[in-house]
């Protein structure tokens, strides 16, 4: 699905030498590669802080805490995501409250969540699916009418830019009280194990998230707050402080590439190819078709047999998942959620584009349908 080989390659030599100073200098957890890299994704990204963590779903968990969430309260999630946006609400003794997800563009559809308040809702969390952004400047006016906090799911988004009506454009991430951000290797800006971030506009937040994810510590031994050991290590800073010189050039392969399989594929009958916001950039973290015949689990198994990896994220709603039966009523139903499951497939997309290997993707996919 990714050439994490061949991104490698064309940067060997910069990350090797980082790496190699990280093992000279033995500073193995917050080494000063933690601190250039949190620096460097701040001026990328244009925002105040980035507090570096150890995974996606540790930044999750940390901003609802540092949102002084407490048990029983509400927040609003799309179901047609990554279990994590919705496990870390469960872990904490929060209610995630499921709603659907817009048929085009695959993120949280913003029509009708009035519905979904309670007196006990707190927060919403959009997830920018795929790529692109959800329709931010609607959840914020959204997140202001009901008193919400916003928290961004950015793990596959980072770089996007969405624009408002009065063209202020804003990273994607940096627009709610707080962004998350996973670092995982097959993310456009990913290292070469764990990591995470989160990114916010306000110091008292940021303050916050610090202390929590550094076991509630401002002070070494002195505990202000209940927290958690999450940090990013200095191996993997390093790693993507190098990468993140390259964030742009790889969204521009991976767009160029989605590109090339939107030209070749827009006419293929009984299969949609992925519709881009008008607001919103897309980075394509993922290059995602909906099969609408009813074929897309026999052409998976095609594209198999011809040696094309292919993914379906996600094939089962977060609501139907058995460790999510106590949060919703039986019978309890999404329709587009649960069309989307039975359509989607994710097709190889990465920043090593390859016009030889598109053209056999392509080609195959046309004779599954031939046939």
């Amino acid at each position: 699905m990714v050439d994490l080989k061949g991104q490698y390659d064309k940067i060997k030599n910069e990350v090797n030498i980082e790496i190699q100073n990280c093992l000279d200098n033995t500073a193995y957890i917050n080494g000063p590669a933690v601190k250039e890299f949190q620096q460097d994704f701040e001026k990328y990204l244009n925002v105040k802080h980035v507090v570096p963590c150890a995974n996606g779903t540790d930044a999750l968990q940390i901003a609802m805490m540092a949102l002084n969430l407490q048990p029983g309260d509400e927040v609003i999630c799309p179901a047609f995501t990554y279990v994590a946006t919705a496990e870390v609400i469960g872990l904490l003794g929060l209610k995630p409250v499921m709603v659907d997800v817009d048929p085009e563009t695959f993120n949280i559809n913003v029509e009708g969540l009035d519905k979904y308040i309670t007196e006990n809702t707190k927060a919403i969390v959009p997830v920018h699916l795929y790529g692109q952004t959800a329709e931010m400047e609607r959840i914020m006016q959204f997140a202001k009418k009901h008193n919400l906090f916003v928290i961004e799911d950015n793990a596959q988004a980072i770089g996007a830019d969405f624009t408002f009506e009065n063209g202020t454009v804003k990273k994607s991430g940096t627009i709610g009280d707080i962004g998350c951000t996973s670092f995982f290797p097959s993310k456009n800006l990913g290292c070469y194990g764990d990591g995470g971030a989160l990114m916010t506009n306000d110091d008292e937040l940021a303050l916050r998230i610090r202390m929590i994810a550094n076991h509630g510590q401002e002070k070494k031994y002195y505990h202000k707050v209940l927290g958690c050991n999450s940090r990013l290590d200095t191996l993997q800073a390093a790693i993507l402080k190098i990468k993140l010189q390259h964030l742009d050039e790889y969204s521009a392969s991976r767009s160029k590439m989605a590109s090339y399989y939107d030209e070749n594929l827009k006419d293929v009958q009984n299969i949609s190819i992925p519709q881009r916001s008008t607001n919103s950039t897309h980075v394509f973290h993922q290059y995602t078709l909906r099969v609408t015949d009813g074929s897309r689990n026999e052409l998976q198994r095609y594209l198999t047999e011809k040696g094309i990896p292919s993914m379906v994220y996600y094939p089962l709603p977060l609501y139907k998942q058995e460790a999510f039966q106590q949060y919703v009523d039986e019978g309890f139903s999404l329709p587009v959620t649960e069309r989307l499951c039975e359509e989607v497939i994710s097709l190889p997309i990465h920043t090593e584009f390859n016009q030889e290997v598109s053209d056999y993707i392509i080609s195959e996919i046309k004779n599954f349908f031939k046939s």
